[in-house]
């Protein structure tokens, strides 16, 4: 997947101005794609070069205009384009696997430690995830519907960091022999 296609299906729902599209980029996809600030206004800027997107100015009051950025015809077909086609499953750069992996060489105090910090942060985003499923639970059915496909993203998020717990503890087990 590209930032590209990110932005694009955050544009499809929804209009807004580059800082909109960073909100909802961390509150909807930042849970699983990360893209710095410069990183989304650089691509804005490449989409509206291309034509896949447009963008109308809202004047403020002292301050410069506001650019409010829209999908375009060749935009929706683009971005339609790439959900048709298949993607390429993601392997996993884990920094801590390949410290466990060669944790032989130092002290397991050490290992114990790091994971206990990794532990607490996959805690936490799990509790984040719960959190957000409750929020979409106690919505009406009726108003459920437009965010079942997001909805099942979030399921995939709750059950992976629901497995790294599990593993994690297997590995503090190990740690402590």
């Amino acid at each position: 997947m590209s930032l590209k296609h990110a932005i694009l299906t955050l544009l499809e729902t929804e209009e807004g101005s580059g800082y909109d599209l960073l909100k909802r980029f961390k509150a909807r996809l930042g849970f699983f794609w990360n893209a710095s600030h410069q990183q989304i206004y650089s691509q804005l800027k490449t989409l509206h070069q291309d034509g896949l997107i447009d963008c109308t100015l809202e004047a403020q009051q002292g301050k410069p205009d506001r650019k409010v950025y829209h999908m375009t015809q060749a935009g929706h077909d683009a971005l339609v384009k790439w959900l048709e086609n298949p993607v390429k499953v993601d392997k996993v750069n884990d920094a801590l696997l390949v410290k466990l992996y060669g944790g032989h060489l130092i002290d397991k105090n050490k290992l114990k430690q790091e994971l206990s910090e990794h532990k607490a942060i996959h805690q936490r985003m799990l509790d984040t995830f719960l959190n957000l499923e409750q929020e979409y639970l106690n919505l009406p059915k009726t108003k459920q519907k437009p965010f079942e496909l997001p909805y099942l993203t979030l399921r995939r998020g709750i059950l992976g960091e629901k497995a790294w717990l599990d593993w994690a503890e297997e590995v503090e087990s190990y740690l402590k022999g």
